[in-house]
């Protein structure tokens, strides 16, 4: 059952976008796939809950996380074999811990928490909160954007992850990011 949180080898370089919720993270991934003719790891989260939101009106839960969680690397695994240039993730397992940590009382299933740290990837993109918050059936923090950022970068901090702030508009944004992966390309 563990290993279905593992990262499968891969030779493509790996990006996340890694960030609160409403911050862009989706719509840049779909823009940096495009601008590199690559695909993007969609967050299996937002397909998992939706689902559990309109057959049940229930929210996440605990016993949620290990089944989103291997629902993600599912998903990264066999995306990450469709390219050999560069895999755009929505979001990570480290992600994942971080939210586990925000709204379970600081805990996060020891399995969990093992691959988060295990996995890596080559360089994130923490998205900052200078975008409008747009409510939706599973968006449920709007007055804790701070603190739920300071969560993500102390995650990255704490953790040794290479990351660049993304802050301002969806142009300024996509220009920083291009700027970085085109660097971490010509190392390839």
């Amino acid at each position: 059952m563990e290993e279905k949180l593992k990262q499968q080898p891969s030779n493509c370089v790996k990006v996340v976008l890694f960030g609160p919720e409403s911050t862009g993270k989706t719509t840049l991934s779909r823009q940096l796939a495009r601008y590199y003719n690559s695909v993007w790891v969609p967050e299996y989260a937002r397909e998992y809950l939706q689902n559990k939101w309109n057959n049940e009106r229930k929210t996440c839960e605990p016993e949620d996380l290990l089944p989103i969680a291997r629902g993600q690397m599912k998903l990264e695994n066999k995306l990450a074999k469709k390219t050999d240039t560069i895999l755009i993730c929505d979001t990570d397992l480290l992600e994942t811990k971080v939210y586990s940590e925000a709204y379970y009382l600081g805990t996060c299933d020891p399995i969990l928490e093992k691959y988060a740290l295990e996995n890596s990837y080559d360089l994130y993109f923490l998205t900052y909160i200078d975008t409008p918050w747009e409510a939706d059936d599973l968006r449920d923090k709007p007055d804790d954007r701070e603190d739920m950022f300071k969560a993500f970068e102390k995650a990255l901090i704490d953790n040794k992850r290479p990351y660049v702030l993304l802050k301002g508009d969806k142009k300024a944004r996509l220009k920083t990011a291009v700027k970085y992966i085109d660097k971490l390309l010509k190392v390839k």
